[in-house]
């Protein structure tokens, strides 16, 4: 069926009240988007900030009276934010396509190393004597698309291309999607334990798990405060640069002695201040790795 999308260029003040009114309307669904390559690289803990110039989308399966609709919109703006002329609203009816097959259309399975592979579940494996991991793209966690997950893949496949992870136990902070714990636990790896400060990423991890069948007993998942204390021989945490620095001493109180550490998720000009902190824990790092402005830093504590 055709769809019809109302879009509209807000600010973040105006963002929230412009949502709960087209949501009012009953649109079907609600996205929000950078309007400008404006990006947000680190948002303060317990935050969800918005770009400085943001288009909001509604989706509705009814195609009749878009004006009346829009003129309720602009009256309810009106007594809720008197200050503020009600945005712009466009609107276009959208052709009847099949969204979700075109959505598929635009993955397609990675390789990540010599022997892995980020494999979404619609596809075949392209090499079956590969280590294929299965993870269907979501909105929310980590997917191997981005440079700072794609980079801690690399390391792990290297890493087990070595020996490096056979049979041994691993630590994932900030495991979002569960992706770099769940590649090492096919890589060889024998236990992992993943943290996550948000609850929905330690379910999102397990499912993934389940779907790569990964045992729940070979992958903890823990909020931060309640996993074990124990060092473990390889630790993960693609993260962001200013929490990496501020827990440094507990990430690199992780790493047992001789054990490896990989840290992503920061920027170039970011790498030097995140390599003088885990230097300062008694860890020695390595020059960066670097992909599309992002990079890698791992190192080892010495035996």
């Amino acid at each position: 069926m055709a769809w019809l999308q109302l879009k509209a260029h807000v600010s973040p003040d105006n963002a929230e009240l412009l949502e709960e009114l087209l949501t009012a309307e009953g649109a079907s669904a609600i996205t929000l988007e950078d309007a400008v390559d404006d990006p947000v690289f680190e948002p303060e803990r317990g935050t969800t900030p918005l770009w400085q110039q943001t288009v909001l989308t509604g989706l509705y399966d009814d195609l009749e009276d878009v004006q009346a609709m829009l003129e309720r919109v602009a009256r309810a703006w009106a007594k809720q934010a008197a200050e503020e002329p009600c945005p712009e609203i466009e609107y276009d009816v959208l052709e009847d396509r099949d969204w979700s097959r075109e959505w598929m259309d635009g993955f397609a399975p990675l390789q990540m190393g010599r022997r892995l592979w980020i494999v979404p579940s619609w596809f075949e494996a392209p090499d079956p004597e590969g280590v294929n991991l299965l993870l269907d793209p979501g909105l929310a966690f980590g997917t191997g698309t981005h440079p700072t997950t794609a980079l801690c893949l690399r390391w792990l496949d290297e890493l087990a291309d070595n020996g490096g992870l056979d049979n041994i136990d691993i630590m994932d902070i900030g495991c979002g999607s569960g992706i770099l714990a769940i590649a090492a636990l096919k890589l060889g790896a024998r236990h992992a334990i993943g943290t996550d400060i948000d609850p929905q990423a330690l379910q999102a991890s397990r499912d993934n798990a389940r779907r790569n069948d990964i045992e729940d007993d070979d992958f903890e998942l823990h909020l931060p405060e309640q996993a074990p204390a124990t060092p473990h021989a390889v630790v993960l945490a693609n993260i962001l640069a200013t929490p990496l620095i501020e827990l440094a001493d507990t990430i690199a109180n992780a790493v047992a002695p001789g054990g490896r550490i990989a840290l992503s998720g920061i920027l170039v000009h970011q790498a030097e201040s995140v390599l003088e902190a885990y230097r300062e824990q008694g860890l020695i790092m390595h020059e960066p790795t670097e992909q599309e402005g992002w990079v890698r830093l791992d190192g080892y504590r010495p035996a």
